[in-house]
């Protein structure tokens, strides 16, 4: 954890001076650019932009509602397809989604239109008046079901408020204070500013029908087979909580950490002056975790931030706009170097880090045998998660991802989310190897409680008809 760096000093300047690093990433628009950005759509019948989208959000209409004055229709219809619009307005990687798609997108215009702001003015600027807590969808009537979601991400919440407005009951049981998941704890700060986050989840909780348990961790003070034989159904969106190694000597050494980590820390820290920031960092890394770590840690008061890859720029599982980030704020980008030794000083701190250089030959990576040595007072990994082993250790848990079913070390669904267990679903990162979008898991969440409430539904319908006299 952050302990790791407790020996380094604090951030140089005041929390005011550097919260202002952390501001909006990109400003909101306006009302007047709203409207002109609004009028640049072509309101595309069978719209490129929502079939790119991976929750289906009727994106034409939604503009169209901006573009005719009705702000709070044009929520709606987002929130309708994705009730974490407003965060995913703000977060989701829109330059190879939606506004990739767009017709406006072409040589000739070399501009889409802005899908993503537009998004974020109708979530920002709606208005719900009239509606029960605020809400814009009311719950259907009870079934007289409860569901128990393990995890309060984005997919477990997803899951959670389209069970609760389809009439069910819900428990969302949470490892962390918090809900939220990685909107909560694993995106930059500068994408999700403030407190947003967790104003986001207070709208979704307010549909009413939700009860979240923090605290509850599965496998350590929850059980699967318990929550099995209690609830009528169980969907898992746990995400992935271990970072990977490296699998070098001296991991474990004062200064180097998970990013994920101290992407956390400093998303909670109440004083952005009292995190410790190494001078010199380098990330090992090439996602979008790994630009986030980078920046973040420069805008820290950081002198030299370097990301190193294995592989080379094209290869970079980050955004090509993510990239951009990182140079704007001057991360040394290094490709081609591979993990080789963690270099440490006389007191048993990192002090940098030796690569090995590597090259492609006839489609294989391979190493040259050539070194390089970089400097660093803190290493950061950022290298992929996988699935905690403490979460599976009871019996019935483990069937979820022994062989043959395990792919990846990802629990194993089929194409309704349902696991090798009946009456147990999965979504989110947990389950699909990939980008790890938060859009991504949103659309797990609101499929699989809609698998789980018809599935529900259909047990009651069979039961009812075998109690008929034949």
């Amino acid at each position: 954890m952050i302990e790791s760096l407790q020996h380094l000093p604090p951030a140089a300047g005041s929390n005011g001076e550097l919260a202002a690093q952390f501001i909006d990433l990109a400003p909101p628009l306006t009302a007047r650019q709203a409207a002109v950005e609004a009028a640049r759509c072509l309101y595309c019948y069978d719209a490129p932009c929502m079939n790119a989208c991976p929750t289906g959000i009727d994106v034409a209409g939604f503009i169209k509602n901006i573009h005719d004055g009705n702000i709070t229709g044009a929520a709606v219809g987002i929130l309708k397809a994705n009730i974490f619009g407003g965060s995913c307005a703000r977060v989701c990687p829109t330059e190879i989604l939606c506004e990739d798609a767009c017709v406006r997108n072409n040589p000739a215009e070399r501009a889409p239109v802005r899908i993503g702001l537009l998004q974020r003015h109708a979530i920002d600027n709606a208005r719900f008046i009239g509606q029960p807590g605020g809400h814009p969808f009311q719950r259907a009537p009870a079934t007289g079901k409860v569901v128990a979601v393990v995890g309060a991400g984005p997919a477990g919440l997803s899951c959670a408020h389209r069970l609760a407005m389809l009439g069910n009951d819900v428990v969302v049981y949470e490892a962390r204070p918090k809900a939220g998941g990685l909107n909560e704890y694993g995106i930059a700060k500068y994408k999700l500013p403030g407190d947003f986050a967790q104003q986001e989840v207070d709208f979704l909780l307010s549909i009413g029908g939700i009860h979240v348990e923090y605290g509850r961790r599965l496998g350590e003070n929850l059980s699967l087979a318990e929550l099995h034989t209690r609830y009528d159904a169980v969907f898992l969106g746990i995400g992935l909580q271990a970072s990977r190694a490296l699998g070098l000597t001296g991991e474990d050494a004062p200064g180097l950490m998970a990013a994920t980590d101290y992407i956390a820390a400093l998303r909670q820290a109440g004083d952005l002056s009292l995190l410790p920031v190494p001078r010199r960092a380098v990330v090992i890394g090439a996602g979008n975790t790994a630009i986030d770590m980078a920046v973040q840690i420069k805008r820290l008061g950081a002198e030299d931030v370097t990301l190193v890859y294995r592989r080379g720029l094209e290869s970079m599982s980050a955004t090509g706009h993510e990239i951009e980030i990182a140079k704007a704020n001057f991360v040394r980008i290094r490709t081609w170097a591979a993990p080789l030794e963690v270099l440490l000083d006389d007191s048993g701190r990192v002090a940098g880090m030796r690569f090995e250089q590597t090259r492609m030959e006839e489609g294989r990576l391979v190493r040259t045998g050539g070194f390089v040595e970089i400097a660093a007072d803190a290493v950061f990994k950022a290298i992929g998660q996988g699935m905690s082993d403490e979460a599976f250790h009871e019996p019935l848990a483990r069937e979820l991802i022994g062989q043959p079913m395990r792919e990846g070390g990802r629990i194993w669904i089929d194409g309704r989310f349902r696991t090798a267990l009946p009456g147990i679903y999965a979504g989110g990162d947990c389950v699909a190897p990939g980008q790890d979008l938060t859009v991504q898991a949103v659309q797990h969440g609101k499929l699989a409680a809609l698998a789980i409430h018809e599935d529900i539904q259909a047990r009651i319908g069979a039961n009812t008809e075998a109690a008929w006299p034949t």
